[in-house]
């Protein structure tokens, strides 16, 4: 259905676009929501983005698509902006967005842009700019309430009413002492159903969730998931509040950390759906399959090793691609499930073992049934004793190995602390199909008496 509406949308616009319908085209864009407009500049050229973008009359909604805009599109629309315009949109938005939006351009434009930003968000922007990108500290917003221990209820509802009226997610007051560090927390509930005169050290929450700046961003977005909360305070080495992580960016961390682990478990690298060349998706896939060209070659060799069995014993090739497949199957599911389980928390490094012996478990028992499956099936075709039993033996064990080696390989990188997402694709069943190949000719050797 929504999909539906993006279609109606981006066709009536290019629609419009064509008959040149400026007062029409006017109207929608500026009843459009953001999220939807950056839908159809993925659709249009340059020229006709820019037609658009300057058709919104409101500087905020500016704003909110330049957060939207995939980051191709957005750094090609400001290069063809007059740099005032940018600007004067920069000054309206969110300061953590700009932050964003600043990292992404080139050097000297960003040192430009922030040097010619007037108002005191340039100053929080550089300070978000110190933090890397993909840590607490580079994704908190530095706007946030914070109420001293001693003030009343009814205090905290003034300031609010004449003084945050810009904070971008009032649904939390975090309370600080003297010396700006984090003491306790309060929702907007809580601060309505008391006495206007009680302290709010009386009725705040001293267990706070807080995280440092230099947490992993991936970090962050699962203590918000695990304990439900819409933002989460950061702190210093000092435990001195300088920032929040809003529910709003971690669906975005979310999203962005699951596409990539996605993309390097497919073997295309993290950044190939931002690619629009073909000279670049070709280097960006390149390197990542040159594990299967490797493999290939390796197995090409072990299978030459037997070149005399194959030629004495032909109807053993007709086994293989199913023997690799099954493997590589098997393989594929175990690492994307201890994948999937290391990134959402499911899965601790500390289950070591259980993890694997589970996964081998599940691979002996698929092997055991595809293997009588398959033995039979060679049994029908050849009758052919030794051989069913070496096909079905060879399906038992590619499938047993790459369930261990599907789940191993990833627990391992996660140990030493490398993103385990690039154990899977290539890696895993490469290895795989090279294993399943050794162990089918080594088998068929013994058991045929070759």
């Amino acid at each position: 259905m929504h999909n539906d509406r993006n279609k109606i949308l981006v066709d009536s616009i290019k629609r419009l676009l064509r008959r040149g319908a400026v007062t029409h085209l006017r109207k929608i864009v500026n009843k459009t929501h953001a999220a939807d407009l950056s839908i159809v500049f993925r659709s249009l050229p340059l020229v006709n983005q820019h037609k658009l973008f300057n058709m919104i009359e409101d500087v905020e909604h500016k704003g909110i698509l330049f957060s939207e805009l995939e980051e191709n599109i957005l750094l090609d629309l400001i290069e063809a902006m007059n740099f005032d315009d940018v600007v004067v949109i920069l000054e309206h938005m969110p300061t953590d967005d700009v932050a964003d939006l600043i990292g992404k351009l080139p050097g000297d434009k960003s040192d430009a842009l922030l040097e010619a930003m007037k108002n005191e968000g340039s100053e929080e922007v550089e300070g978000l700019l110190s933090y890397d990108d993909d840590t607490a500290g580079g994704i908190m917003v530095p706007d946030f309430i914070a109420i001293k221990e001693d003030t009343t209820a009814k205090e905290v509802i003034e300031s609010l009413q004449n003084e945050n009226l810009d904070v971008e997610m009032p649904f939390y007051l975090y309370v600080v002492d003297e010396y700006e560090r984090l003491v306790g927390v309060s929702s907007l509930r809580q601060l309505v159903v008391v006495h206007s005169a009680t302290p709010i050290k009386e009725f705040m929450t001293t267990d706070v969730f807080s995280v440092q700046t230099d947490m992993d961003q991936e970090e962050v977005a699962k203590i918000v998931a695990r304990y439900d909360i819409l933002a989460v305070p950061v702190v210093d080495e000092t435990n001195k509040l300088v920032g929040i992580v809003t529910v709003d960016d971690v669906i975005d961390i979310f999203r962005a950390e699951a596409t990539e682990d996605i993309l390097r478990m497919a073997g295309v690298g993290e950044e190939y759906i931002e690619t629009r060349s073909v000279l670049s998706s070709t280097r960006i896939r390149l390197p990542w399959l040159f594990a299967s060209c490797l493999g290939g070659v390796i197995a090409f060799f072990i299978i030459n090793m037997f070149e005399e069995n194959l030629i004495k014993f032909a109807y053993l090739a007709a086994f293989i691609p199913i023997i690799m497949g099954m493997g590589g199957n098997v393989g594929t599911q175990s690492s994307t499930i201890v994948v999937r389980g290391l990134a959402t928390g499911r899965i601790n490094i500390r289950d070591f073992w259980p993890v694997v012996i589970k996964e081998l478990t599940v691979g002996l028992l698929l092997g055991i049934v595809y293997g009588l499956l398959i033995g039979v099936v060679a049994q029908f075709q050849y009758s052919k004793q030794m051989l069913a039993i070496s096909v079905g033996l060879a399906v038992l064990t590619s499938m047993s190995v790459a369930a261990l080696v599907g789940s191993l390989v990833p627990m391992l990188f996660a140990r030493i602390h490398v993103d385990p997402a690039v154990a899977t694709g290539p890696f895993v069943t490469t290895s795989i199909d090279i294993i399943s190949v050794y162990f089918y000719f080594q088998i068929s050797a013994i058991l045929l008496g070759i």
